[in-house]
């Protein structure tokens, strides 16, 4: 049998090294939870026609768009506003995916989870 098993010490610094760490990967989830909360990513298409603002889940909060789309047809008004929507949400995810690494690591599976989600998600994983 196993010393270990039966020494109360020891059973209580394990247990204490687990809470610690329950402690530390509850405390690093929540900074993260709020650091992407807080994420707006603002995108603008080269030509300057558009600007799109995004939330943190990637929806579509604002659109501004300039004098410049009298100039084209509103097909390509529609697939710049598009273009630039997927880009901001490309940005979005890599800023996600930074905060996760620098909150939680890269080497956890709780963060490799997480990370996949947000990438699934924002519809950027490959």
């Amino acid at each position: 049998m196993d010393e270990r098993i039966l020494d109360p010490d020891g059973a209580r610094e394990r247990l204490a090294a687990w809470k610690g760490r329950i402690d530390k990967l509850a405390a690093d989830t929540k900074s993260m939870s709020e650091q992407m909360q807080e994420l707006r990513i603002v995108a603008n298409d080269p030509e300057r026609m558009a600007e799109v603002t995004i939330d943190s889940t990637g929806s579509l909060v604002a659109l501004r768009l300039t004098d410049r789309i009298d100039r084209v047809t509103p097909d390509v008004v529609a697939s710049t506003i598009m273009a630039t929507l997927r880009a901001a949400r490309r940005q979005l995810a890599d800023k996600s995916q930074q905060i996760i690494a620098d909150t939680m690591g890269t080497e956890s599976a709780a963060a490799r989870a997480i990370a996949e989600s947000v990438g699934r998600h924002l519809g950027t994983e490959p």
